[in-house]
C-alpha cells in the first residue's frame, strides 16, 4: 500500500477516490466503521481508497507538552489500513499552515489537491482553523464544489461509545482487554531494539530493551506479551514496563523477554502486544526472591497465552 504525504503531487492512479478522513489513532471500531464505509464505496464504483491521517496529532501541535498519547505509528497505521482494505494513507503534517488553513479552504483542497471525489468522516469530526468545520459544512460545501460526503455514526460497545480517549484510559489502569476489544487486537509498541545493561542476561532472563518514545504509557507493571519479530515470527514472553525498580539509576524502558527464544535481535525492529496485566513492578530484598518471581510471572504468561488465540 502507497503512502501520499500532503505536501506530495497525488499520482492519476490514485485520483478520484472516496477518502476517509480522521485522526484515525489506535484505529478502533469506530474509526474501522468510517474507512470500511469508504472502502465499500470506493470498491462499488472502481475508486481507488484512501485512509487519511494526520501527523502529528492536532492536539499534539497545539500542546507540544501533553506526556505521550499515542496509540500508533505511522508505520503500524499503513499496515493496519491497508489490512482494512485502503490503497493508499494520506499523511496531512499537522504544522502551523494547516492549523491556520479554515475548514472551508480545507474541503476546497481536498479536490483541488487531492482529487478527491468523496469524503467518508465519523459524525464528530471537526477539521479547519479553531475546529471551525463539521460534517454539516463538509456536506454543505462539499454538495456546493461536486465532493460527495457521508458521515458515519459512532459505534457502541455493551452501550458505550468506543473511542480512543477510551482505550488510553484502560491501558493507563492495565485493562489490555478493553483496549483489544475496542481495537480489534491488542495494543502494540513497535521499535529497534537496544543494548541495555545487560541485567536480565546477568540473572538468566536476557530482555530485548525498547525504548517506548511517544508511545501512551499503559500502567507500569509485568505483562503477558507477544512480540512479532522481523519476518513475521510470532514468540511468547513475559515483560516488565517501568523503571526498573531494583537497580540504579532508574530508566523507563520496555523490557520483552521471550520464551524459549535466544537469537540478537539488537538493531532490529520489533512489534510488542500487551496480552494481560500480570502485576505492578517491585522492589524485593535480594537478586534471588526477583528471579523467583521472574520465574512465577513467566509460568502465569504461559498459562494465559496457551488460552489466548493469536491473530491471524
Amino acid at each position: 500500500m502507497e503512502r501520499l504525504d500532503s505536501g506530495s503531487a497525488v499520482p492519476p492512479h490514485l485520483r478520484g477516490a472516496i477518502v476517509a478522513l480522521g485522526n484515525f489513532d489506535g484505529f478502533h471500531l469506530g474509526h474501522q466503521a468510517v474507512a470500511g464505509r469508504a472502502v465499500e464505496w470506493a470498491k462499488a464504483e472502481g475508486r481507488p481508497a484512501i485512509i487519511a491521517t494526520f501527523d502529528p496529532h492536532p492536539v499534539r501541535h497545539f500542546f507540544p507538552n501533553l506526556p505521550p498519547f499515542r496509540l500508533t505509528t505511522l508505520d503500524q497505521r499503513q499496515r493496519i489500513f491497508g489490512e482494512a482494505g485502503a490503497d493508499a494513507m494520506l499523511v496531512f503534517h499537522f504544522d502551523d499552515k494547516l492549523a491556520a488553513t479554515s475548514a472551508e479552504a480545507f474541503v476546497q483542497s481536498l479536490i483541488d489537491d487531492y482529487h478527491a471525489a468523496g469524503v467518508v468522516t465519523g459524525t464528530d469530526f471537526t477539521f479547519g482553523k479553531g475546529r471551525g468545520g463539521n460534517v454539516g459544512l463538509l456536506t454543505q460545501k462539499g454538495q456546493s464544489l461536486g465532493l460527495r460526503t457521508e458521515a458515519v455514526e459512532p459505534v457502541l460497545l455493551d452501550g458505550e461509545i468506543v473511542s480512543s480517549s477510551r482505550i488510553r484510559e484502560a491501558l493507563q489502569t492495565g485493562d489490555c482487554a478493553t483496549a483489544a476489544q475496542f481495537m480489534t487486537r491488542p495494543f502494540a509498541v513497535e521499535g529497534m531494539v537496544q543494548h541495555g545493561d545487560k541485567v536480565g542476561s546477568d540473572i538468566g532472563y536476557p530482555t530485548a530493551n525498547i525504548d517506548m518514545g511517544k508511545y501512551l504509557r499503559p500502567a507500569y507493571g509485568i505483562y503477558a506479551i507477544r512480540g512479532c519479530l522481523p519476518g513475521g515470527r510470532i514468540v511468547d514472553g513475559v515483560a516488565n514496563l517501568g523503571i526498573r525498580p531494583m537497580f540504579e539509576p532508574p530508566k523507563e524502558l520496555l523490557e520483552p523477554y521471550f520464551f524459549d527464544f535466544s537469537e540478537d535481535l539488537y538493531g532490529q525492529t520489533v512489534e510488542i502486544e500487551f496480552i494481560q496485566y500480570l502485576r505492578p513492578e517491585a522492589k524485593f530484598d535480594s537478586i534471588e526472591e526477583l528471579t523467583a518471581q521472574i520465574a512465577r510471572d513467566c509460568e502465569h504468561a504461559r498459562q494465559i497465552l496457551a488460552a489466548t488465540p493469536r491473530l491471524p
